[in-house]
């Protein structure tokens, strides 16, 4: 995909990243609000990764590392540009920001039910861990 971009998101970019996320991602986070992005755009402005393709957004991830462990959230492409190897750039841009930073493995959130991320994941070479369970408490 030669006219494909990838870039850190902007705080001008949080509508339209947010309208994404409603056509293009599978189920929501407590975080999917203009706050929630800001804080993210704000704390650390290259951990969320856009793909844009002729300036249309058309992928997204979030590439975050506290240090410790890096973490990916919100793969997402446009269902109608799907299949074209965005997810495939943005999860690359993903990890040679991961190993710039001193990363060592990287962990994804991806829900049970999404047979076809599962698919996107495998592609990539992740694999699942079943002896791990993700624990939650809302603040």
């Amino acid at each position: 995909m030669s006219d494909l971009r990838i870039r850190c998101a902007a705080l001008s970019d949080i509508d339209t990243v947010l309208r994404f996320w409603r056509d293009a991602a599978e189920g929501t986070s407590i975080s999917d609000d203009h706050d929630g992005v800001t804080r993210l755009i704000t704390r650390d402005p290259e951990a969320l990764l856009l793909a844009e393709c002729d300036g249309l957004l058309t992928g997204t991830v979030i590439a975050g590392f506290d240090g410790w462990r890096c973490s990916a959230y919100r793969l997402a492409v446009h269902p109608d540009h799907r299949r074209q190897g965005i997810a495939t750039a943005l999860l690359e841009a993903a990890e040679q920001r991961f190993t710039a930073l001193g990363g060592r493995r990287v962990d994804a959130m991806v829900l049970e039910a999404n047979e076809q991320a599962h698919r996107t994941w495998a592609a990539g070479g992740y694999h699942r861990e079943d002896h791990w369970r993700r624990w939650v408490k809302p603040l």
